[in-house]
């Protein structure tokens, strides 16, 4: 038991169990980009079909955060997480039975809806367990899970492969994971107010500045009329699919175009997500050196918006480069680049609207912008299913061009990036 004279610090051991599920979502996410050149051997499916495989997963995710908040606040954190990550463990496991691109979309289905809960359970989580002066920090800190997910994975996944020799085992190593998470989190959470680990002094300080725990509810029929959610959305919307198509197609791509095999992909990879870590950090940094020295928040992001805009140009060149490191190296910029607008993308939201709305705020833009990663998911499924490696042109051009037209998007809806006013 803690000592009463002595604050505890329980609450960094929830972050921590946050941070390990958000990497198991990521893991999970990027075992199909990374196992599609090894599995299309197997089962011989086309590039459309594993178009409609990314489609399935992009639609209950999509479609998730429109009744998860309400299953999560009605069996509470505890047990409203802890149904989130069984239903996503069982369909991960599911996987290992598919036979057929259609048995992969539905494992899809299963692990969309489960893995949509994990942010929208993350934040409340924080909101139920940190100050307010803390929570940004936490939410930075637990949310580079998703950096680490996609590290581990094409670290894991030769090792897998390599000492149980099928595919179908790396699917049960992710139910492990979970399994793991899943003792732990029972074990170790309840409310710090239930918490044997926690002290008075710890409950006193995260009740400190109480006053912003307070529930604020706007549906999303109100938040549509705010032209600052359309910022938000819009933001995700020309960025994320960008995102998605290098999580599910990178690996096949390289495979494609430089007959690069399962266990040479992890070089590739983690440089990739390793450098995208780092731009995510950096472009945070920037925009937030950019406030300190007294220019406006519009500036300041947008600024930075700019210049993540302008490092992903050069992504157009990559289907026309016979140099793997070439490649890899210009594909890692890219990502840098995508994690540093989409830092700045949520860090806008909390620019423009009260941090208790906030969430519902990503929530809609994230459902906003995961059915528009449904469309393009299809569209280069079928582009490269007609065109062959040819075909990846197509989507590397638009991923150059989709942040600069994003921004300009933004510019023209919101000039000056004002607050929202929630009292009209």
């Amino acid at each position: 038991m803690p000592k009463s004279n002595q604050k505890t610090n329980f609450r960094w051991v929830i972050v921590a169990l946050l941070f390990y599920s958000t990497t198991i979502v990521y893991f999970d996410r990027v075992i199909l980009g990374i196992l599609a050149p090894f599995i299309t051997e197997e089962i011989g499916w086309s590039e459309q079909e594993y178009g409609y495989v990314v489609f399935a997963f992009q639609l209950t995710y999509a479609i998730g955060p429109l009744f998860i908040g309400y299953v999560i606040d009605r069996l509470g954190t505890r047990w409203g997480f802890s149904l989130a990550v069984v239903v996503w463990a069982l369909a991960s496991l599911s996987h290992a039975a598919a036979r057929s691109w259609l048995g992969f979309a539905i494992a899809r289905l299963g692990l969309g809806i489960g893995q949509s809960a994990n942010f929208p359970a993350s934040i409340k989580t924080v909101a139920e367990w940190f100050p307010q002066k803390e929570r940004a920090y936490a939410t930075g800190v637990f949310n580079g899970g998703s950096n680490i997910g996609q590290v581990i994975a094409p670290l894991l996944i030769p090792v897998v492969l390599y000492y149980f020799v099928s595919w179908q085992y790396v699917f049960v190593l992710s139910l492990v994971l979970s399994g793991i998470w899943m003792v732990l989190w029972l074990i170790f959470f309840k409310s710090p107010q239930e918490s044997r680990f926690v002290n008075s002094s710890e409950r006193e300080y995260i009740d400190s500045d109480n006053g912003d725990l307070e529930n604020v509810k706007v549906p999303w029929k109100r938040l549509v009329k705010y032209r600052q959610t359309w910022v938000v959305a819009l933001g995700k919307l020309f960025a994320d699919p960008v995102w998605y198509f290098y999580l599910f197609w990178g690996a096949k791509f390289l495979n494609a175009r430089f007959g690069v095999e399962l266990k040479g992909l992890a070089l590739p990879l983690v440089i990739i997500y390793v450098v995208a870590w780092g731009g995510g950090m950096a472009g945070g940094a920037i925009s937030s050196f950019l406030l300190k020295k007294g220019k406006s928040t519009n500036f300041s992001r947008k600024i930075t918006m700019l210049g993540t805009a302008l490092l992903v140009l050069p992504v157009m060149l990559v289907p026309f480069i016979d140099s793997l490191p070439v490649c890899v190296g210009l594909i890692a910029l890219a990502a840098a680049a995508h994690n540093s607008w989409s830092a700045n993308i949520f860090t806008v939201a909390s620019d423009l609207f009260p941090k208790k709305i906030v969430g519902s705020v990503i929530g809609f833009s994230t459902t906003v912008s995961s059915f528009g990663g449904m469309g393009t998911a299809l569209l280069i499924g079928w582009v490269l299913n007609e065109s062959g490696v040819d075909g990846y042109v197509f989507p590397f051009v638009i991923a150059a061009f989709g942040y600069l037209t994003g921004l300009l998007v933004i510019h023209l809806i919101s000039p000056k990036m004002k607050p929202v006013s929630l009292e009209k």
